[in-house]
């Protein structure tokens, strides 16, 4: 069994600017409106990082900062794990575009921007983290593997970890075999210890492939959980942001589901 507690938590998604907001429409104290997400741009990078970053990257960094600047930690010798299924589709399709013209010389910029851990890289640019980072994929459980590899971190080496977890849509050709339809990031800052910003204790078990999901009542944010891999943190997000005690199953891979417990803090 895997533990840690919950000391910070960033949102990005569309209808959710932030956790704030976001943790008012999780609680059903707001009615959940969705519209196109908009993506800040992150702080920190210097101006010429800033102009070869895409918006995946902006995505990931800017929800990561969200969660630190909510924990109150030092961002620099914070430990992370980046887990997205994809990276960066749109880079991709661009790299793809010119392997396939007359012209095949792959701008630089873009190579590097394509790798899966660019996120991770351009984190430690921004704020001068000198940790270990991990970047990781696992198709529609990409957010549990990230969660479990978090938590891995926190309960074995019990050192505070930074979790972001993120998505961006593909343009076409591609959007039809991946149909992401909008930008999704969740990020949490998980301590080994309770602290003054400790929002629960979470406790985490694998499930064989018969416990069912968990899914939303909501229809809106329920599409949203079903078609965006990060987004399938959602039912978590919404015990969090009730503050109840209580349990959530979340996809994962191989036949396995996670089951997660949320407790309060002690």
């Amino acid at each position: 069994m895997l533990t840690a507690y919950v000391q910070g938590i960033g949102l990005i998604g569309p209808g959710l600017a932030d956790w704030p907001s976001g943790a008012r429409a999780l609680a059903g104290e707001e009615v959940y409106a969705p519209r196109p997400t908009a993506i800040p741009a992150p702080e920190g990078l210097p101006a010429a990082e800033r102009r070869r970053t895409g918006a995946t990257v902006k995505l990931a960094l800017s929800a990561a900062q969200q969660a630190v600047t909510a924990a109150d930690v030092d961002s620099r010798g914070l430990p992370a794990v980046f887990s997205s299924s994809g990276g960066d589709g749109l880079i991709c399709h661009e790299i793809c575009e010119t392997l396939a013209s007359t012209d095949r010389q792959v701008s630089p910029t873009r190579f590097h921007n394509s790798v899966h851990n660019a996120a991770a890289g351009y984190w430690s640019l921004a704020t001068g983290a000198t940790a270990a980072s991990t970047a990781l994929c696992a198709h529609d459980g990409s957010f549990a593997a990230g969660l479990l590899e978090a938590l891995a971190l926190v309960s074995v080496d019990r050192v505070s970890v930074l979790l972001s977890a993120y998505e961006t849509p593909y343009p076409e050709p591609l959007r039809i075999k991946r149909p992401l339809p909008d930008s999704f990031a969740v990020a949490m800052v998980l301590t080994p210890a309770p602290a003054p910003h400790s929002r629960a204790r979470l406790t985490a078990t694998l499930r064989e492939a018969d416990s069912v999901p968990d899914r939303l009542s909501d229809p809106q944010l329920e599409a949203l959980r079903a078609a965006v891999p990060a987004a399938r943190s959602l039912p978590l997000l919404r015990l969090l942001a009730r503050r109840e005690p209580g349990e959530v199953v979340l996809d994962y891979i191989g036949g396995q589901r996670v089951a997660i417990e949320v407790h309060e803090c002690r």
